[in-house]
């Protein structure tokens, strides 16, 4: 079977970047070791873009991966995009992160690095849902600007070719956007067909940003501290099966296509080979049609999975406020 061709899109600096990639977070479910070897494999079935963070705690074992990629001649550095991100409580010493993140995953630059949440709300790893830390503190415009000023030294200094930022909103972009001095090219959001985020990607559209979307599937293998009765599966909308059902494809490909075809770059997770495989190749094929897409957007349940509800901050009792 010959490997799909992975598609790009082309940011506002002029840098390509493919149009698909590898999320790498195992959620509670996948160790390391597994997502290292779908790194391996991914790329190997033509997969170029691979979106890392310091936090998910696998780097260095995605960085293996990477090495013996090289090292048979699978791939060149030039021809991958590798993302990672400074998580939470590294904003006071951004450089410190990304260096370790560059000597983890055992390279010299990366292609892009988020700012990963905009603001320095940390939790443990794996805490409850309804853990809080007494240090967390609202949105500051001036405390993001301090941690976005240390990513364009990272920039300046060549060990990062792009900034993202992540996790925001209009408001909270609007706030920081006009003093920045090198403009970030990638935002990260969760997109799925559940989860439109229609006005930020219009204004990010308008303000040169590449919209990147995680949770492309409706992450339904996210951990349970962060599932409420409330979610709404996004393959299991009526619309989405549907469409599925009409193209005779798994509901995940809909998914894709319509993520891809809205303009964004979808970072689907997984581990075993005919998944990441299809996720691949849907998107080089059948394409939706334009009324399939309205038919999607028109149903927009407006349903935010990812709520970060550990961030809050003292006297903060609604997940809603980290999104004003």
């Amino acid at each position: 079977m010959t490997d799909p061709v992975t598609p790009y899109v082309t940011l506002s600096d002029g840098t390509r970047m493919p149009a698909v990639g590898l999320g790498t977070f195992g959620s509670d479910k996948y160790g390391p070791a597994e997502i290292a070897e779908a790194v391996y494999g991914a790329v190997k079935a033509g997969y170029r873009l691979i979106d890392c963070a310091e936090v998910y705690g696998n780097e260095d074992r995605i960085g293996e991966a990477l090495g013996r990629l090289f090292r048979v001649g699978a791939v060149r550095r030039e021809e991958l995009f590798v993302v990672s991100k400074v998580w939470n409580d590294h904003h006071g010493c951004v450089g410190e992160a990304c260096v370790s993140s560059l000597a983890a995953l055992g390279l010299d630059y990366l292609d892009a690095y988020y700012i990963h949440w905009p603001f320095p709300n940390y939790h443990a790893p794996g805490c409850d849902g309804d853990s809080r830390n007494p240090d967390s503190k609202p949105f500051s415009a001036d405390e993001f600007l301090s941690t976005y000023r240390q990513c364009e030294t990272l920039y300046d200094e060549g060990k990062i070719r792009a900034i993202g930022v992540s996790n925001m909103t209009v408001s909270k972009l609007e706030a920081v956007f006009p003093s920045l001095r090198v403009r970030p090219t990638l935002i990260e959001m969760e997109l799925h067909p559940a989860f439109r985020q229609k006005d930020l990607r219009a204004w990010c559209a308008d303000h040169g940003l590449q919209p990147v979307g995680f949770c492309p599937l409706g992450s339904p293998s996210r951990p349970e501290r962060d599932k409420t009765s409330e979610d709404i599966a996004a393959m299991e909308m009526p619309v989405v099966k549907e469409i599925a059902a009409r193209h005779g494809i798994h509901p995940a490909a809909v998914c894709l296509k319509w993520s891809r075809q809205s303009g964004a770059v979808p970072i689907p997770f997984s581990v075993k080979p005919a998944q990441y495989r299809m996720n691949l190749a849907c998107l080089t094929e059948d394409p939706l049609t334009d009324e399939e897409l309205t038919a999607i957007d028109a149903s927009d349940a407006d349903c935010r999975l990812i709520k970060g509800q550990v961030f809050l901050w003292e006297g903060a009792d609604d997940w809603r406020e980290l999104w004003t």
